[in-house]
C-alpha cells in the first residue's frame, strides 16, 4: 500500500483542509455540467424551484430529446453529494425521467440556473466537539398529484456537521416500498 498524502481531490469532489475542518466542493463538476447543458453563460436564480407549482406527469408536450433530460437529471443527482440544498428539487425532476415533458425540462433548467449562482457552495465538515446527535425529518404526505406518492426526507447532524441526508418517494399505504 502506498501513502498518497493528504486528500485533495476524489471522484470530482475537491477537498480543502483548514483549521476549521474540511470543505468539500464540486465546483468544477458544476462548471462542466453547465457547459454540457449549453448553459455556461446563463443567468442565475435565487431559488431552485417554484414552490407553488406541483408538476404532473401529463402536463405539457414531451421533450424532443429525452436522453438529454435523463443525462442532465442524472448528473444533477451526483451533484447532490455535496449539495443537499438541491436534493429535493433534483429528486422531483428525476420522478419524470421515464417520460419527460416541457414543464419538467423547465424545472431542470431552473435548477441549472440556481447551480450557476451557487457554485461556491461547499459542504463543511468542521472540527470541534461532537456533543450531540440531531436528526430532522419531514414528509409531504400524498403530495404527488398523479400517484399520490409521498415525499419524505431526513437529515442527521453530528455536532454541527451534516453527516447524512436523504429524500425518497413512497407510495402511500404500501409498506413494501419502504
Amino acid at each position: 500500500m502506498t501513502d498518497l498524502g493528504d486528500l485533495h481531490h476524489f471522484l470530482e469532489i475537491s477537498v480543502t483542509r483548514s483549521t476549521d475542518g474540511l470543505f468539500l466542493s464540486q465546483r468544477q463538476y458544476a462548471v462542466d455540467l453547465l457547459q454540457h447543458a449549453d448553459m455556461a453563460e446563463c443567468h442565475s436564480t435565487a431559488t431552485p424551484v417554484d414552490t407553488r407549482a406541483k408538476l404532473s406527469a401529463t402536463d405539457g408536450d414531451p421533450v424532443e430529446d429525452a436522453s438529454q433530460y435523463r443525462s442532465l437529471a442524472g448528473a444533477l443527482q451526483y451533484l447532490t453529494l455535496t449539495r443537499p440544498d438541491i436534493a429535493y428539487v433534483v429528486q422531483q425532476a428525476c420522478l419524470f425521467m421515464h417520460d419527460p415533458r416541457e414543464p419538467h425540462l423547465a424545472l431542470l433548467n431552473r435548477i441549472l440556473h440556481y447551480v450557476k449562482g451557487t457554485m461556491s457552495t461547499v459542504l463543511h465538515i468542521g472540527t470541534g466537539p461532537v456533543d450531540r446527535l440531531t436528526a430532522y425529518s419531514d414528509a409531504d404526505w400524498a403530495g404527488c398529484p398523479d400517484s399520490r406518492r409521498s415525499t419524505s426526507g431526513y437529515c442527521v447532524f453530528l455536532g454541527d456537521n451534516l453527516v447524512s441526508w436523504s429524500l425518497y418517494a413512497l407510495v402511500f399505504g404500501d409498506p413494501g416500498l419502504l
